[in-house]
């Protein structure tokens, strides 16, 4: 792989200018040729460099409003050709197509176009032609032509040459190439997945070209990654780099607090990507305490997050507990300097970016895919299934329990009272079960459930989780109905003066 090969002579032709007079510079400085289209070849000769226009090598202008620059025989020919093959370096010559060692080539840039909400015409001009074709033609030949198609390659390229002369191995050429299928591959994902963005062809096209490796991944014995722009959504003030299972806390406390977006203060506390306490309040202060008396022993070691900004009265509390991240959209200066007391805490600051609109995960020997679940249950979606109608501070914990009943894993029971997580039956394979872990975790802290309203994921196929919330002190249920059975439970709310609504949606958690 330590084949050497000096080059002559470059083609360039970017979208992007940023960190390209460097490496003209140093073309000028090894004697490279420079060939270059558009407003790549202003650039150039603007810095005072000497560069031969395509169309002096095609003889054809570039033409169709600049679709058409450098799909030619005489382009692609340079690139293409096998240095060690006898033909193709006669044929060279017969048809005078100048050897290409070098092609840098970016591209038009489509994802940020379609982000922007431009046009449908807007979006198609930025689906790029000839720098695709540039890009594989030169990735395909590294044998004897090296391929930067990003600008974040640029230092790396310049330092290759400047080191070795404008000389590159087949190592390096063999690497620049696999960079620019990376490129390459991925642009054409997002172009087929703005083409298939309601899914009418049954195909997934899943890229990311950002990527870390973690660590380890669930445990110590398991290889661990994460792809995705983690810097844009997240600026990390202090603390260790985050783990898998940081990861996917941090990934559930994300989705539970967006539920609580332009709210009053929230504070939420999770626990193995459940909530382990949470509460509303007038102050974030007084939230973080009524969050972390839900469940004071599972917040140790738990991600901690907030819908406001982090005050230092806040702090004060909250480093008197060892948690493993906590997230906030900012920090008061003083907040921070207490926060960062403790080594290891993982201090974010969130900010506001896109999130997914679709989730993926493996199955069997496949892939599964479906759409986030963004319904939210509000007043409009109730519809009261008992004589008893809900007082206006149940129907506001009825509202919020709901929230935390969506982001718990399935099956669920969520009790709430006063706006205030008191307690939670989480992933059971029995719905009484999750209820009686609720009720029984609820007691162990000492909350008074008389009172409290009672959420569930999904339906009530008998009447038997009615009628220990009954005994337990709960006045109201939420809950999505359409059990064949539903009016067994409807009967007996009625018969004990309980109040039911029913959503008519079903918030499964697998």
């Amino acid at each position: 792989m330590s084949r050497s090969k000096k080059a002559s002579s470059a083609l360039i032709s970017v979208f992007h200018k940023d960190g390209l007079e460097p490496i003209v510079r140093k073309f000028q400085e090894l004697g490279i040729t420079i060939y270059s289209t558009g407003g790549t070849e202003k650039f150039i000769k603007d810095l005072g460099i000497d560069v031969i226009p395509v169309e002096d090598v095609t003889s054809y202008p570039s033409i169709l409003g600049g679709r058409v620059k450098t799909l030619h025989p005489k382009v692609f020919g340079g690139i293409l050709n096998r240095q060690d093959n006898a033909s193709d370096v006669a044929q060279l010559k017969e048809y005078e197509i100048p050897q290409l060692d070098i092609v840098i080539v970016d591209l038009y840039p489509f994802e940020k176009t379609v982000a922007s909400g431009a046009s449908e015409q807007d979006i198609i001009e930025k689906i790029d032609i000839g720098g695709i074709s540039l890009i594989r033609a030169a990735a395909k030949n590294y044998k004897d032509v090296i391929c930067v198609s990003s600008m974040e390659d640029y230092a790396e390229f310049l330092e290759i040459i400047s080191k070795n002369e404008g000389a590159t191995t087949l190592g390096d050429r063999k690497k620049f190439a696999a960079k620019s299928f990376n490129v390459s591959s991925h642009y054409d994902s997002a172009i087929f997945n703005y083409f298939n963005k309601n899914h009418h062809i049954a195909a997934l096209k899943v890229s990311e070209t950002q990527g870390k490796v973690l660590r380890y991944g669930e445990n110590p014995h398991q290889k661990g990654f994460f792809f995705g722009d983690f810097d844009a959504m997240f600026s990390q003030l202090h603390g260790k780099e985050l783990s898998y299972n940081n990861l996917l806390d941090v990934d559930a406390a994300v989705n539970l607090i967006l539920e609580f977006k332009n709210e009053a203060p929230t504070f939420a506390i999770l626990k193995h990507n459940n909530a382990c306490g949470l509460a509303q309040r007038e102050t974030l202060h007084q939230a973080y305490i009524d969050a972390l008396a839900g469940d004071p022993v599972s917040a140790f070691g738990g991600v901690l997050i907030s819908n406001q900004k982090i005050d230092k009265d806040t702090a004060e509390e909250i480093h008197e507990l060892f948690c493993e991240v906590v997230i906030a959209p900012g920090y008061v200066e003083d907040a921070l300097e207490i926060l960062k007391g403790k080594k290891n805490r993982i201090i974010l600051v969130q900010n506001e970016v896109g999130m997914p609109e679709m989730q993926v995960r493996t199955c069997l020997n496949g892939i599964l895919l479906q759409e986030k679940d963004h319904k939210t249950d509000t007043v409009s979606d109730l519809t009261n299934a008992t004589h008893s109608k809900p007082s206006e501070r149940e129907l506001e914990d009825l509202l919020f329990a709901s929230k935390i009943c969506k982001h718990t894993k399935s099956n669920t029971i969520v009790l709430a009272k006063n706006k205030q997580l008191c307690a939670s039956g989480t992933g059971q394979t029995s719905r009484v079960d999750a209820l009686n872990q609720a009720i029984h975790k609820a007691n162990s802290f000492n909350f008074d459930l008389k009172g409290a309203v009672m959420a569930s994921d999904a339906f009530f196929p008998f009447p038997d989780c009615v009628e220990i919330a009954d005994k337990a002190g709960i006045t109201s249920v939420i809950q999505p109905g359409g059990s064949i059975k539903d009016q067994l439970s409807i009967d007996y709310c009625n018969q004990n003066g309980i109040s039911m609504v029913m959503t008519g949606t079903r918030h499964f958690k697998h």
